[in-house]
């Protein structure tokens, strides 16, 4: 596993599971967002939500092959850019060695009192840019 990237081990549940056997591709998106918990921390430190300070710009998601109940899964996130006020975040599903799905999710750093997008700190996107491997 790189530096630049993190990983979070899952078990599926029976109950994220379809009528086909494969996990509900409602599930992966929500293993996606409990895999960007660290991210989340680099950006608002604590996760503290009467603090928060980040809105999800968009979310693409694309499904490989099956994913699977009754193997573990391994979700890696990575920082794929970082702008001056936004970044986005890579991640990808794997199962036995196959990758099962991949999504980008573009993050704003927001201000909830204003309403509007604001420039991160220097050392927040600094941190950020660590974790792209450049």
């Amino acid at each position: 596993m790189s530096d630049t990237q993190f990983s979070l081990n899952l078990t599926p549940r029976f109950c994220e599971t379809d009528a086909l056997g494969h996990i509900n591709n409602t599930v992966i998106p929500v293993w996606f967002e409990a895999a960007r918990d660290p991210v989340f921390d680099i950006v608002n430190p604590g996760q503290d939500l009467s603090k928060w300070n980040m809105i999800i710009a968009g979310f693409n998601i694309v499904f490989n092959a099956p994913t699977f109940y009754g193997a573990d899964v391994t979700v890696k996130t990575h920082i794929s850019r970082v702008g001056n006020s936004s970044f986005e975040i890579a991640q990808s599903c794997w199962q036995n060695g196959r990758q099962t799905a991949e999504a980008k999710t573009t993050m704003v750093h927001y201000n909830y009192q204003t309403e509007k997008s604001q420039p991160m700190s220097d050392e927040v996107k600094a941190q950020l840019a660590a974790l792209t491997g450049e």
